[in-house]
């Protein structure tokens, strides 16, 4: 039997070669050509829109939270973001602008899920303890909730499985590397003065801050903390008398750590009020903006720590998207953070000018 399996399969394999090289000759029709689509053409999916076809989240309503006030540094580039996201999907976005102020962006949730969008991207500023019961009712009638910038961890454990995300960096990490990285840079010493300007006191965004303080004490810095008041939140111009009071009583401070994006832009401002020149102030703070390019340009600002806030734009707008339209969890993405200073900025110069970085 062995043997006639053997034969048979060696006759079968001769005839396969033997008609293989007759080509199409051996047949009455053409060759057919393989199939190919065109560049960019969707393929074939059933009961919903491919993937790859062009503004497959058109349809979906989006209540979307940059954080700021329109124009402001930081909050442009992730109103940027959001707007690619918004072009790329085809995704009908709405865009509130909160001041930086938790009180305002928990009424203006309110305000936004009474309107019953598809989504609501939120900056986490309140915290958990805050925003939580509101996501719970938003959830409850089906609004995908997601978060930038700042965790609310608590939330985003309860409703991952809905969609609730996170696109920004791990705010205490983030705030530990940056005073750590400040400190070394620096070269101060332990007993040294250093001045910190802070959100200590918002639930989960005050991370950041305790990050940096922590690791200013941890090298034995005398730290002078100041919360960040309403109207320096608001508008960073604002805070240009408080600084140069706190640099006349402390004219011995040597670091300074800027906990706000549009704070950091304006260091340059405030080091010139108090009467100080480039440099004499070791200045650190988050994050890219054009103003910070120009400040490390003329070297009033010595170290910038770039959380890539057009990504938290992006995903929080496809978050979202991919949540209504294809049932994705919630994903987790850590936005930050890499450092800037004067030998790599004008790597970044184009693109931050572009508010992009």
């Amino acid at each position: 039997m062995f043997k006639f399996v053997s034969k048979s399969v060696i006759i079968i394999t001769l005839l396969a070669i033997a008609l293989t090289a007759c080509g199409p000759a051996a047949t009455s029709q053409a060759p057919v050509a393989p199939v190919t689509e065109a560049p960019g053409a969707p393929a074939a999916t059933e009961g919903g829109a491919p993937a790859a076809e062009a503004k497959w989240c058109s349809g979906t309503k989006i209540v979307f939270f940059p954080g700021g006030a329109a124009g402001g540094g930081f909050e442009t580039v992730v109103y940027n973001g959001a707007l690619a996201a918004a072009a790329d999907t085809g995704a009908d976005v709405e865009y509130v602008w909160s001041d930086w102020d938790p009180a305002k962006m928990i009424d203006q949730f309110t305000q936004a899920a009474a309107t019953k969008p598809d989504g609501i991207a939120i900056m986490g500023h309140p915290g958990d303890t805050a925003f939580d019961p509101l996501i719970d009712d938003a959830e409850a009638q089906g609004i995908i909730v997601t978060s930038m910038n700042t965790q609310l961890p608590l939330a985003q454990a309860k409703y991952s499985s809905n969609g609730f995300g996170y696109a920004g960096a791990i705010l205490y990490d983030a705030g530990y590397a940056l005073g750590q990285e400040a400190v070394k840079r620096s070269g101060v010493q332990s007993g040294d003065k250093a001045f910190l300007w802070g959100l200590l006191s918002q639930a989960g965004r005050g991370e950041r801050t305790q990050g940096v303080k922590d690791a200013l004490e941890a090298a034995g810095l005398e730290v002078i903390y100041l919360e960040i008041d309403d109207a320096t939140n608001a508008s960073a111009a604002a805070g240009v008398p408080v600084f140069t009071g706190i640099m006349s009583a402390n004219p011995d401070i040597k670091l300074m750590v800027t906990d706000h994006g549009n704070l950091t832009g304006t260091v340059q401002t405030f080091l010139e009020a108090a009467g100080k020149k480039p440099g004499e102030v070791y200045a650190a703070g988050f994050d890219m903006s054009g103003n910070a390019i120009e400040a490390i340009r003329g070297g009033w600002l010595q170290l910038v720590i770039d959380q890539q806030q057009y990504l938290q734009g992006y995903f929080g707008v496809l978050q979202i998207c991919l949540t209504h339209n294809y049932g994705f969890a919630g994903l987790q993405i850590d936005t930050g953070a890499g450092f800037a200073d004067a030998n790599n900025v004008e790597q970044l110069a184009a693109l931050v000018e572009k508010q992009i970085r």
